[in-house]
Formats: structure tokens, sequence, C-alpha cells
């Protein structure tokens, strides 16, 4: 029998701060591999990344961590069928690191059938409509069961537009559900040998002043990173941004930052000027399979008859596989003939490029030339082509 792994404490440490800016280079430290960020995180809600094998993801995309999602994992396949196989890595093949997100976010959609108390929330199904209970203390245990490198905290993530009074109530309940969170996560330890660590999460909707409560509340509780949550949910970028940044002002310097569900590849680099170092949001392959192409030079809508004939590689800047090899126009036939490959080659293509992007980015932080370069690269991300 080989011997388990010691356990070890998530470490996070900086490498570079940029001059001109708040955007920073680091590298968290984990018991499934180290990840450089700033990074984007491919999320495979039901614990695939639609169209992707784990190869294409580690070998073309380059992903140093995935997500998965709570809410989807607990309903299918399951927590007998993930403890039965050893948690989620053993599971899906991935042995970098996985994030896993509460479920909260889903939970809170089902607004119609979905009912929140203090204790918990109370939901229906979206498979089979049957009811199920969740609270800070049974997530975290399911979160241990999945087995993820890092877990969220259990919050209520609030609509936009949301009023005051309902944003202060909901923020104020999520920092009791966190204390819950923290004391059944410190209460318990992980089934597969290897060091699991929690992520508050900030709330407060739009509002400045429960905004900078919130990120004092979850900067007290000293985890070993901080999420930024409830924002990308309609309100305006500069709104985003202005919270963004009021956070990242509070959030401790020493601890990673994570902007929950965002975004396109301007919000990002935006983000990463305000402190943030870590990202995830299903853009990438959910506009890949609608035929949204990113590039390094621009967004294209591959449908459009203007690449019929354009021979040339997707994207040769950017490298790897599909986006040098498949050209625009092989591209543009199989996704008109509705081919399954398309949406393979799409999502493989756009991941990398968002890969390919953060890396970029964390070049340009260790070269001091950062904010130079995003200016010049949120021009050309957000060009329609």
């Amino acid at each position: 029998m080989s011997q388990q792994q010691p356990i070890s404490d998530m470490k996070f440490t900086l490498a570079q701060q940029d001059s001109k800016s708040k955007a920073r280079a680091g590298v968290i430290k984990t018991d499934h591999g180290d990840i450089q960020t700033p990074i984007f995180m491919p999320v495979g809600t039901a614990g695939s990344v639609k169209a992707v094998h784990q190869r294409e993801l580690d070998q073309d995309v380059k992903a140093q961590i995935i997500l998965g999602n709570t809410y989807h994992l607990y309903l299918r396949p399951g927590l007998d069928v993930l403890e039965k196989a050893g948690g989620l890595h053993k599971f899906n093949g991935w042995e970098k690191p996985i994030l896993t997100d509460s479920g909260g976010y889903q939970v809170f959609s089902l607004s119609g059938t979905r009912k929140i108390k203090e204790d918990g929330v109370m939901f229906k199904s979206h498979i089979d409509g049957s009811k199920h209970h969740f609270t800070p203390e049974n997530v975290m245990d399911i979160q241990r069961t999945i087995g993820a490198d890092i877990i969220m905290a259990f919050d209520e993530c609030t609509p936009y537009p949301c009023e005051y009074g309902y944003a202060r109530n909901s923020m104020e309940m999520t920092h009791r559900w966190l204390t819950r969170c923290i004391n059944q996560f410190d209460a318990t330890e992980g089934k597969y040998g290897y060091n699991q660590t929690l992520f508050p999460i900030v709330q407060g909707s739009v509002y400045k002043d429960l905004r900078k409560q919130s990120a004092e509340f979850i900067a007290s509780t000293n985890q070993q990173g901080n999420a930024i949550g409830g924002l990308s949910v309609g309100e305006p970028a500069e709104m985003m941004y202005e919270m963004t940044e009021l956070v990242t002002d509070i959030l401790p310097q020493d601890k990673p930052r994570y902007l929950m569900g965002v975004g396109t590849p301007a919000n990002i680099l935006e983000c990463i000027a305000l402190g943030v170092d870590m990202f995830d949001c299903v853009m990438p392959t959910r506009n890949a399979r609608n035929g949204m192409l990113f590039t390094s030079e621009g967004f294209i809508n591959i449908r459009n008859e203007k690449w019929k004939e354009d021979f040339s590689a997707i994207d040769p800047a950017i490298g790897g596989y599909v986006s040098t090899f498949y050209s625009k126009a092989y591209l543009r036939h199989l996704t008109v003939s509705k081919e399954i490959l398309a949406a393979q080659i799409a999502s493989i293509h756009n991941l990398s490029f968002y890969l390919w992007l953060v890396g970029q980015a964390r070049e340009h932080i260790l070269a001091g030339d950062f904010a130079v370069w995003k200016d010049q690269m949120v021009k050309k991300v957000s060009t329609r082509l």
C-alpha cells in the first residue's frame, strides 16, 4: 500500500505586485498541485467541463483548476457514488485542484420552488421535483464528500436589482450562515487524505456600505482565501468594477481573492487590475456552443458568411492544438451543419483563449508592464471581427 501524502494547508505566495495597478501575480499551493494566479477556472458543473475531455483540459487548455457544482453533483450522481469512487478527482479522473461552489446560486435561482429560512433552504430538484434541504452544516459535509480542494461557504446570492433592505437582511443571514459553515468545517475532516480549504463569500449587492461591512466581516474570519459573490448578475459593468475595487481594498493582501461568475475577457482584465486572482464563468463554453469565439484579436460569430472561405487557423497566436490546427472555414462548416465536433472545437478553443489571456496577464505583471498591455488588450478583445 502506498503511503498517503501528508495533509498540508493551502498556501498563497505573492510573486509580484504591479506598480501602476492593483494587479498581482501569485501561486496557490494545494495538495493537488500549484495554481499560478491570476487564473481562470473552467466550469465543470456536473463533474464535466461540457464537451471537453480531461486530457484536453490538461494538455490543450492548460487548465490548472476546474469547478464542480455542489447542487448538481449532490443530485446526480449523488454522494454515495462519489464517496465509493473516492471523491470527484477519482470519479472524473482530474488530478489537479478542484473548487466546488456551494450550490447556493443554483438553489436561489430556483425561485419558484424553494423556501429560504434561517435554518437553511428547502428546494425541489429540477430533475424529479423531489424535496431537499440545504443548511450551512450539511453543505459543508456534502462538499467534504465531493472532495474539492477549495469549498465555498453557503450564502444567499441576491438578484439585481435588489432593494436595500433585502440586500442587508440577506447579507446578515449570509454572515450568520458563514459562522455555522466555519464551525462545521472546523469540526470535520476531509475523507480522502488531502487538505480542503473553505472560502467565505462577500455579499451586499451594489450598496457600498453593505459591501464594506461584508468584506470586513469576511476578512475578520481569517480563512485561507476569500470570494466576492453577487456580482455579474445583471448590474452595469462599471458598478461591478466599483464594488470589486471597494472589496479588494479591504480583503487581506496575503490571501487569494476569487470573483465568482465573471465574466467577459474585458471584465477579467479589468478585475485583475483591481486585485482579483481567481475567476470562473460558463461564458467560454456556453458561447462556444452558440458559435461565438473569443480570439486574441477580437470576438467572432463563426456562423457568419465572411468565414466561409477563410482557411486561416482559428487563432495561431494562442497556440494549442485546435486553435492552430483547424481553420475558421472548417469550423464554420461544422457549426452550420450542426456537427457535434463544432461544439468540441469551439469549447476547447475558447477555454484555451481564456487560459492564454490570464497567462499573458501574469507575464505582463511579472514584467512590470501590465497596465499598458491591459488597456491595449481590453480594446482588442472587445472588438467584433
